[in-house]
This record gives structure tokens, sequence and C-alpha cells, in this order.
């Protein structure tokens, strides 16, 4: 099954509408576990502040993946000022999947 890269970075002085829709953000990705190989935010270069949101998951499809990416709360509440989602080809690593 391929895997994807969704990276979607906040617009520029959203820390509050990201805090607003983290708790349903977070509950929203406890359901979608199946499918995720990792996920979590993206930190500002001071190591704290999360300036957006990466996953690694697995679809059959990109299609797939886009619909997925954009069912996130964040994304339904205009978080993000950017979205990506690209076929990744994991290479390295010692958590890779045989």
């Amino acid at each position: 099954m391929p895997v994807f890269l969704i990276s979607g970075r906040d617009k520029p002085g959203s820390t509050e509408l990201r805090q607003q829709t983290r708790a349903a953000h977070l509950e929203w990705a406890k359901t979608k576990l199946a499918r995720m190989i990792s996920g979590g935010p993206v930190l500002a270069d001071d190591g704290e502040t999360m300036i957006g949101s990466t996953f690694l998951v697995n679809f059959d499809s990109l299609a797939e993946a886009k619909a997925w990416a954009a069912s996130d709360p964040y994304a339904e509440a205009g978080l993000f000022d950017t979205v990506e989602v690209i076929e990744y080809k994991w290479l390295l690593g010692e958590a890779k999947p045989s």
C-alpha cells in the first residue's frame, strides 16, 4: 500500500485557532490510527510553537489521502495556509515495514 506525506502549514497568526481546534483534531486523529504511520506537529525555531502538522499515512490512492487530509478538523477550520499531499517512498529507517 502506498505511503503519503501530508504536511499542513498554519496561516500566520493562527495560534489561537490552532488552540481552539486542537481537542477536536486530536480526537479525530485517535480515530484514524489504522491509517497512520506517524503524525505530529511541526515546530517553529523556538522548538515549542506549533506551526503545522505532518502525517505519514497508508492509502490506496492519492485521492483517498487528500480526502483524509481534508477531513482533519484543522483543515475544516481553515487553519492551514498550505497543505501538501504527496506519495512518499520509505527507503530508510528502523521502523520501515518490510
